[in-house]
């Protein structure tokens, strides 16, 4: 299946879902909510370190449990969300929804149970400034760890911040390459 048609799919039952449960979190007492996963420090020591992290994690065969705790431990435990982009090519726009880190993990784990990814970067692009960071990372998804040919490519846009102990995800925002939206040369590998 392909990557933007899964997440569209996820994030149409994720963001009812979504919803509910921030409601529900918002009135629980601070003793009750679920802590937040410490991260391993090679993980977030650097702005590469995080997002080798991020594709490596979220990448396995059928039914390969994912480590959906370092997962969580990437993302700010306030900030931290995920953007898919979400095209209505017949009127030319986008629209865009937001989901929590555990939110996106709860569902693709159960998505993982009958389908491969394999996800990489082949190209990104870092800006700087102070404790703020944005890598524009271009991506190929497969279904298979050996395959040579995507299924799925496009761009991840990731925010981040150094606390000045480690690097933080604030957002992963992307958008899937489409027949009426190839990627652009200047974002591919050696551009």
């Amino acid at each position: 299946m392909h990557r933007a048609l899964f997440l569209s799919t996820v994030l149409s039952v994720s963001v009812a879902a979504y919803s509910g449960i921030t409601a529900q979190e918002d009135q629980a007492a601070p003793d009750t909510q679920e802590a937040h996963p410490e991260a391993a420090p090679k993980d977030v020591e650097s702005i590469e370190a995080i997002v080798t992290s991020l594709y490596d994690v979220i990448s396995g065969d059928i039914g390969e449990e994912r480590d959906w705790d370092r997962f969580r431990s990437l993302f700010h435990p306030d900030l931290g969300q995920l953007v898919p982009l979400r095209p209505n090519p017949k009127a030319g726009t986008w629209s865009a929804q937001s989901m929590a880190p555990k939110d996106y993990a709860a569902q693709a784990a159960r998505w993982t149970q009958t389908t491969a990814f394999w996800e990489k970067e082949i190209s990104s692009k870092v800006d700087q400034f102070g404790g703020l960071a944005h890598v524009w990372s271009t991506y190929e998804g497969f279904n298979k760890k050996d395959a040579t040919e995507p299924f799925v490519r496009g761009i991840n846009s990731i925010q981040l911040m150094d606390d000045g102990k480690r690097w933080w995800v604030l957002t992963v925002a992307w958008d899937a390459e489409r027949d009426d939206q190839p990627l652009p040369e200047k974002y591919l590998p050696g551009k």
